[in-house]
């Protein structure tokens, strides 16, 4: 039976998928995902297409092509993880001066009074969850591998806080976004909280965590906070898990509501963070059977095997927000409403990163 982790990344290549056309950061995950293929399957053709790809924009004296340090961008620095891996592999010098740039942004990006990065500066005073995955989980491998512990404190102030102010206390969920000031059309006047509870935010956020706490000391005094914050998370997802499919909907707590459906790209990224923090124990491992089964509810619910032998991820969202030229509004009729596609780099990417945890935890 042919592995899921390297057919997606098949599928990925032999597709000729665009994963160029700008500095993004649904590209730099999909590569994410195609770099743990070619350390699990040791194949250099996997390492070949991410330095094609990322080529494209490293110019050899470490300028991005298409980024821009002024503009405060939290999603810019995601692709910073697979510079990384790439200078690790190579040793190329223009993936560090072009990792340094991106380092640089993370001390002049305008934060929240508390400290939390803004998303992106065109979005002042709001932490959203996605921001969590690019920016902190980037800081923290930074660090690791050139950066000053101490700065590990940092990094977990940026989950811990966003847990504080993003957290429903009944749920347990974290809702989408957050304005400090309370002035954005969608929040609520009394919180500054949006309205509903995104599926890939939370994807995002647990994946962050589960990364982050991947490279983050043992010894460092957060590290206990992450994994409760970790585990308190993962708890609350899966009470709102569709126990049929074993996968999860678009707007989390609202499973019978008209419109809402179970959506590809959150549910891989819950059931990625799932499977590897049950892998490294970070969560208990009676939750074991329950992260495969969510894996296998991946496979049943969203993959299909198309008549040239590759495999496609269907139902993912393709984008949403909040505000913006588009005016978007956080509700529940905005969330059903973005356009729902097959193969889009969020759902690749994060598929293939489970499809990677799931094989490590079978061994």
């Amino acid at each position: 039976m042919k592995k899921y982790v390297q057919w997606m990344a098949d599928s990925v290549i032999a597709r000729k998928t665009n994963l160029t056309d700008h500095w993004g950061y649904e590209y730099g995950l999909t590569l994410d995902g195609i770099a743990k293929v070619w350390q699990q399957t040791g194949d250099s053709k996997y390492l070949d297409f991410i330095i094609e790809t990322m080529d494209h924009f490293i110019q050899e004296d470490g300028t991005i092509t298409g980024y821009r340090l002024k503009e405060y961008n939290i999603d810019h620095l995601n692709n910073g993880k697979i510079l990384l891996t790439l200078y690790k592999a190579t040793g190329n010098e223009k993936y560090k001066l072009a990792l340094q740039s991106l380092r640089k942004q993370i001390e002049t990006h305008p934060r929240t009074s508390e400290g939390v990065f803004w998303h992106k500066q065109i979005y002042p005073h709001q932490i959203w969850l996605d921001g969590l995955y690019m920016g902190a989980t980037f800081y923290a491998a930074y660090i690791k591998k050139f950066g000053n512990p101490a700065e590990f404190d940092d990094v977990a102030n940026q989950f811990i806080i966003t847990e504080k102010n993003l957290k429903d206390e009944k749920t347990g969920l974290l809702y989408h976004a957050w304005d400090e000031a309370k002035e954005q059309f969608w929040a609520d006047k009394k919180t500054g909280l949006s309205p509903h509870f995104w599926v890939r935010a939370m994807g995002w956020y647990v994946m962050a965590l589960a990364d982050t706490l991947e490279v983050f000391p043992e010894d460092n005094k957060n590290r206990e906070k992450l994994v409760v914050i970790f585990n308190d998370c993962m708890q609350s997802l899966l009470k709102v898990q569709d126990k049929e499919s074993h996968v999860w909907y678009q707007i989390l707590d609202a499973k019978d509501r008209k419109g809402n459906y179970l959506e590809s790209s959150g549910s891989s990224m819950i059931v990625y963070a799932l499977l590897k923090g049950v892998r490294k124990g970070y969560l208990p491992a009676s939750l074991k059977e329950n992260a495969k089964q969510a894996y296998q509810g991946l496979v049943d619910e969203f993959i299909l095997e198309t008549k040239e032998g590759l495999i496609n991820l269907n139902k993912v969202c393709y984008v949403a927000g909040l505000g913006g030229k588009d005016k978007r509004d956080g509700t529940f009729t905005y969330y059903i409403s973005e356009p729902i596609v097959s193969n889009e780099p969020k759902g690749l990417g994060s598929f293939i990163l489970a499809s990677g945890e799931a094989e490590l935890l079978s061994m």
